[in-house]
Protein backbone atom coordinates (compact mmCIF):
# COMPACT_ATOMS: atom_id res chain seq x y z
CA UNK A 1 0.00 0.00 0.00
CA UNK A 2 1.69 3.54 -0.78
CA UNK A 3 2.44 5.45 1.92
CA UNK A 4 1.71 9.23 2.07
CA UNK A 5 4.29 10.44 0.58
CA UNK A 6 3.93 8.45 -2.95
CA UNK A 7 -0.22 9.79 -2.78
CA UNK A 8 1.49 13.00 -2.60
CA UNK A 9 3.76 11.94 -6.09
CA UNK A 10 0.73 10.85 -7.89
CA UNK A 11 -1.64 14.12 -7.11
CA UNK A 12 1.78 16.11 -7.97
CA UNK A 13 2.03 14.31 -11.49
CA UNK A 14 -1.69 14.55 -11.93
CA UNK A 15 -1.35 18.01 -11.27
CA UNK A 16 1.35 18.68 -13.58
CA UNK A 17 -0.61 17.25 -15.94
CA UNK A 18 -3.76 18.87 -15.35
CA UNK A 19 -1.79 22.15 -16.07
CA UNK A 20 -0.66 20.83 -19.27
CA UNK A 21 -3.84 19.84 -20.70
CA UNK A 22 -6.89 20.43 -18.41
CA UNK A 23 -7.31 16.58 -17.33
CA UNK A 24 -8.38 15.91 -14.07
CA UNK A 25 -6.95 12.38 -13.80
CA UNK A 26 -8.50 9.05 -12.54
CA UNK A 27 -11.86 9.39 -11.37
CA UNK A 28 -11.98 6.59 -8.49
CA UNK A 29 -14.28 3.69 -8.96
CA UNK A 30 -15.29 5.48 -12.43
CA UNK A 31 -17.89 7.42 -13.51
CA UNK A 32 -20.85 5.08 -12.25
CA UNK A 33 -19.97 5.19 -8.88
CA UNK A 34 -20.32 9.20 -8.59
CA UNK A 35 -23.81 8.68 -10.53
CA UNK A 36 -25.11 6.08 -8.03
CA UNK A 37 -23.95 8.24 -5.43
CA UNK A 38 -25.93 11.44 -6.68
CA UNK A 39 -28.91 9.38 -7.79
CA UNK A 40 -29.29 8.30 -4.25
CA UNK A 41 -28.72 11.46 -2.77
CA UNK A 42 -31.68 12.85 -5.27
CA UNK A 43 -34.11 10.21 -4.98
CA UNK A 44 -33.75 10.64 -1.31
CA UNK A 45 -34.93 14.32 -1.98
CA UNK A 46 -31.98 15.43 0.01
CA UNK A 47 -32.08 19.57 0.46
CA UNK A 48 -29.56 20.88 -2.45
CA UNK A 49 -28.49 23.13 0.57
CA UNK A 50 -27.58 20.40 2.83
CA UNK A 51 -23.95 20.34 3.95
CA UNK A 52 -21.56 17.62 1.94
CA UNK A 53 -18.41 16.43 3.15
CA UNK A 54 -16.60 14.71 0.63
CA UNK A 55 -14.05 12.58 2.68
CA UNK A 56 -10.59 12.15 0.90
CA UNK A 57 -11.69 14.41 -2.16
CA UNK A 58 -8.41 13.33 -4.70
CA UNK A 59 -8.65 15.54 -7.31
CA UNK A 60 -12.17 17.00 -6.30
CA UNK A 61 -14.24 15.11 -9.30
CA UNK A 62 -17.20 14.10 -7.03
CA UNK A 63 -17.81 17.63 -5.64
CA UNK A 64 -17.72 19.04 -9.18
CA UNK A 65 -20.44 16.83 -10.50
CA UNK A 66 -22.76 17.26 -6.88
CA UNK A 67 -22.22 21.07 -7.84
CA UNK A 68 -23.42 20.38 -11.34
CA UNK A 69 -26.40 18.51 -9.97
CA UNK A 70 -27.19 21.79 -7.55
CA UNK A 71 -25.54 21.33 -4.27
CA UNK A 72 -24.30 24.01 -2.96
CA UNK A 73 -22.80 23.21 0.73
CA UNK A 74 -20.07 21.40 -0.32
CA UNK A 75 -16.71 20.60 1.35
CA UNK A 76 -13.80 18.53 0.33
CA UNK A 77 -10.81 17.04 2.94
CA UNK A 78 -7.49 15.71 1.86
CA UNK A 79 -4.28 14.89 4.34
CA UNK A 80 -2.48 15.37 0.34
CA UNK A 81 -1.57 18.98 -0.06
CA UNK A 82 -1.00 18.02 -3.98
CA UNK A 83 -4.65 16.34 -3.76
CA UNK A 84 -5.80 20.14 -2.61
CA UNK A 85 -3.86 21.77 -5.04
CA UNK A 86 -5.10 19.94 -7.95
CA UNK A 87 -8.56 19.66 -7.25
CA UNK A 88 -8.25 23.89 -6.29
CA UNK A 89 -7.29 23.79 -10.28
CA UNK A 90 -9.97 22.06 -11.34
CA UNK A 91 -12.36 23.89 -8.91
CA UNK A 92 -10.95 27.17 -10.94
CA UNK A 93 -11.57 25.38 -14.61
CA UNK A 94 -14.89 24.64 -14.11
CA UNK A 95 -15.61 28.37 -12.09
CA UNK A 96 -17.45 26.20 -8.83
CA UNK A 97 -16.60 29.07 -6.20
CA UNK A 98 -18.65 27.54 -3.41
CA UNK A 99 -16.72 24.47 -3.12
CA UNK A 100 -14.34 24.56 0.21
CA UNK A 101 -11.56 22.31 0.12
CA UNK A 102 -9.42 21.91 2.75
CA UNK A 103 -5.82 19.92 3.93
CA UNK A 104 -7.29 17.73 6.60
CA UNK A 105 -6.44 14.34 8.01
CA UNK A 106 -9.86 13.12 8.66
CA UNK A 107 -7.86 10.95 11.90
CA UNK A 108 -7.46 14.12 13.26
CA UNK A 109 -10.16 16.44 12.10
CA UNK A 110 -9.83 20.01 12.71
CA UNK A 111 -12.52 21.33 15.64
CA UNK A 112 -14.21 23.41 12.92
CA UNK A 113 -15.11 20.09 10.65
CA UNK A 114 -18.40 19.06 11.95
CA UNK A 115 -22.19 19.32 11.78
CA UNK A 116 -22.01 17.56 8.23
CA UNK A 117 -25.36 15.96 7.28
CA UNK A 118 -23.82 14.07 4.62
CA UNK A 119 -20.60 11.59 4.22
CA UNK A 120 -18.86 10.95 1.48
CA UNK A 121 -16.16 8.13 1.46
CA UNK A 122 -15.24 6.90 -2.31
CA UNK A 123 -12.10 4.77 -1.20
CA UNK A 124 -10.52 6.84 1.16
CA UNK A 125 -11.63 3.89 4.27
CA UNK A 126 -9.90 1.57 2.18
CA UNK A 127 -6.90 2.65 1.85
CA UNK A 128 -6.48 3.66 5.70
CA UNK A 129 -7.64 -0.06 6.02
CA UNK A 130 -4.74 -1.31 4.20
CA UNK A 131 -2.11 1.13 6.54
CA UNK A 132 0.23 -1.41 7.60
CA UNK A 133 0.89 0.66 10.41
CA UNK A 134 -1.75 -0.20 13.06
CA UNK A 135 -4.54 -0.50 10.80
CA UNK A 136 -7.27 -1.72 13.39
CA UNK A 137 -6.56 1.26 15.03
CA UNK A 138 -6.76 3.73 12.30
CA UNK A 139 -10.48 2.21 11.12
CA UNK A 140 -11.43 2.36 14.53
CA UNK A 141 -10.34 6.51 14.81
CA UNK A 142 -11.53 6.28 11.54
CA UNK A 143 -14.79 5.60 12.98
CA UNK A 144 -14.81 8.06 16.01
CA UNK A 145 -13.94 11.41 13.69
CA UNK A 146 -17.07 9.70 11.81
CA UNK A 147 -19.11 10.34 14.73
CA UNK A 148 -17.54 13.57 15.35
CA UNK A 149 -17.91 15.80 11.60
CA UNK A 150 -21.64 13.69 11.18
CA UNK A 151 -24.33 15.02 12.71
CA UNK A 152 -26.95 12.42 14.27
CA UNK A 153 -29.21 10.97 11.60
CA UNK A 154 -26.90 12.05 9.01
CA UNK A 155 -26.25 10.61 6.19
CA UNK A 156 -22.55 8.44 5.36
CA UNK A 157 -22.47 6.74 1.73
CA UNK A 158 -19.40 4.85 1.35
CA UNK A 159 -17.85 3.06 -1.85
CA UNK A 160 -15.51 -0.28 -0.84
CA UNK A 161 -13.50 -2.21 -3.17
CA UNK A 162 -11.43 -3.82 -0.15
CA UNK A 163 -14.75 -4.61 2.24
CA UNK A 164 -17.74 -7.08 2.05
CA UNK A 165 -21.22 -5.74 2.85
CA UNK A 166 -20.96 -7.66 6.24
CA UNK A 167 -17.50 -6.21 6.90
CA UNK A 168 -18.40 -2.90 6.80
CA UNK A 169 -21.37 -3.55 8.39
CA UNK A 170 -19.38 -4.49 11.26
CA UNK A 171 -16.67 -1.96 11.04
CA UNK A 172 -19.58 0.76 11.50
CA UNK A 173 -22.08 -0.75 13.89
CA UNK A 174 -21.45 1.46 16.68
CA UNK A 175 -23.24 4.68 16.16
CA UNK A 176 -24.42 3.88 12.63
CA UNK A 177 -27.38 1.50 11.44
CA UNK A 178 -27.21 0.28 7.60
CA UNK A 179 -30.02 2.21 5.14
CA UNK A 180 -29.46 0.31 2.07
CA UNK A 181 -27.14 -1.38 -0.26
CA UNK A 182 -26.83 0.62 -3.56
CA UNK A 183 -26.42 -1.73 -6.47
CA UNK A 184 -23.21 -2.21 -7.59
CA UNK A 185 -21.75 -4.10 -11.29
CA UNK A 186 -21.27 -7.83 -10.61
CA UNK A 187 -18.43 -9.84 -12.31
CA UNK A 188 -18.16 -13.18 -12.57
CA UNK A 189 -14.77 -15.41 -11.84
CA UNK A 190 -14.62 -19.07 -12.13
CA UNK A 191 -18.56 -19.31 -12.18
CA UNK A 192 -18.77 -17.57 -8.94
CA UNK A 193 -20.90 -14.09 -9.19
CA UNK A 194 -19.17 -11.74 -6.72
CA UNK A 195 -19.13 -7.89 -6.35
CA UNK A 196 -15.78 -6.09 -7.03
CA UNK A 197 -17.33 -2.95 -5.44
CA UNK A 198 -19.70 -2.50 -1.94
CA UNK A 199 -21.60 0.45 -1.73
CA UNK A 200 -23.37 1.35 1.77
CA UNK A 201 -25.43 3.84 3.10
CA UNK A 202 -25.36 4.27 6.57
CA UNK A 203 -27.00 6.63 8.84
CA UNK A 204 -25.66 8.05 12.71
CA UNK A 205 -27.74 6.74 15.48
Amino acid sequence: FPPASSWDAAYERELQTFQDIGDAGEIWFGEESMVRIIRWLEKQKVPLDSSVLDIGTGNGVLLIELAKSGYVNLTGIDYSPSAIQLSEKVREKEGMSNIKLKVEDFLAPSAELSGFEICIDKGTFDAISLNPDNAVGKRKEYVRSLCSVLKPEGFFLITSCNWTKEELLNEFREGFEILEELPTPKFCFGGRIGNSVTALVFQRK
